[in-house]
């Protein structure tokens, strides 16, 4: 068996290959399209491959996995925590990954299946979209606010609002809804998408049953978790969405500090957005019950995401059985 670490860039690789026995098989410095990696590997059997988690590890896992290599994503952090040296280059770091990978303490990260994976794309740039669209709306705020103009019924943005905002010919604003009306547009294609490719799950069935989660969150819930079974437990789930507190613990004493936040973001603020939206709509469901009870003796932003810690126990244990939602 050969290890190889690579430590991949935009625009290069930097790649090792050794024996169980830590002798240097190949090194190189390849470039990052198919054809180079190709040949780097080419005539080298039974091959383990590390590289560290990034932007960039689709495509060379694909392109590996293609190969028909077994490869593993490294935990960036972790590894960082056993390998870190003070001394860093790229070459350091692939050798780094080959030498924990065949000393097998390798912290490894989640790859989702294909099909998971094209539906955290998809649900990741209905994210981006929603963001953008809301920036753009604040921009026209902040224009009619300096010149202090407000428009006379509940919402700027329904269709007389959009009428009175044209009327008004400021060129900043009507730069900004020509930017809004194509952002728009490209929401709702990505939102019929959305709503195809959740009925494809029965996850995505399961979570709906849940007040204040929809196709969209549910999606972004399934396409962060993937596989429920490879949480033990919830509080390994919990920690895999950086809900668990900082322990700093000294001799006797013994503190918590604010959440570690080292895990999914997007999991972490589609649980809260639920969270607000399931305390409106199911008043006297437990998680609401929960949530009020803190409240009352804690800050909002902390009874907030022990709200929503509680909604993914929730979560947790409807995946792991299989059932609909109880309140």
């Amino acid at each position: 068996m050969l290890y190889a670490g690579l430590d991949v860039h935009k625009n290069f690789c930097q790649a090792i290959v050794m024996t169980k026995g830590g002798k240097v098989v190949k090194e190189d410095k390849i470039g990052t399209e198919q054809e180079d990696i190709e040949e780097f590997f080419y005539g080298l059997k039974n091959v383990r491959i590390a590289f560290e988690a990034s932007m960039y590890y689709e495509y060379v896992y694909e392109i590996l996995n293609g190969l028909g290599y077994e490869v593993s994503l490294s935990h960036s952090l972790k590894t960082r925590l056993i390998a870190e040296s003070r001394i860093k280059t790229d070459k350091i770091d692939a050798k780094a990954l080959a030498d924990l990978l065949r000393a097998d303490p390798l912290p490894t990260s989640y790859i989702p299946p294909e099909d998971i994976r094209k539906v955290r794309h998809l649900v990741r740039h209905r994210i981006f979209l929603g963001r953008h669209r809301t920036k753009l709306k604040n921009h026209i705020y902040s224009e009619l606010n300096h010149r202090n103009l407000k428009f006379c019924g509940p919402d700027v943005f329904t269709r007389a609002g959009m009428k009175w905002l044209q009327g008004l010919n400021i060129p900043a604003i009507n730069s900004y809804l020509v930017i809004l009306d194509a952002v728009l547009n490209e929401v709702k294609s990505v939102e019929l998408k959305i709503k195809i490719e959740g009925m494809k799950y029965d996850e995505v069935r399961l979570l709906s049953t849940i007040p204040g989660i929809g196709v969209y969150s549910a999606l972004i819930i399934l396409s962060e978790i993937g596989d429920i079974n490879r949480f033990s437990s919830e509080e390994k789930l919990y920690s895999y969405a950086g809900m668990i507190p900082r322990v700093h613990q000294s001799g006797d004493s013994s503190y918590q500090g604010r959440i570690t936040k080292e895990g999914s973001k997007h999991l972490r603020w589609i649980l809260v957005e639920a969270l607000r939206i399931h305390i409106q709509c199911a008043p006297d469901s437990k998680v609401t019950r929960y949530y009020y009870r803190l409240k009352k003796k804690k800050p909002g932003n902390v009874a907030t995401m022990a709200g929503a810690r509680k909604l993914l126990q929730v979560i947790y244990h409807m995946l792991k059985n299989q059932d609909e939602y109880r309140g």
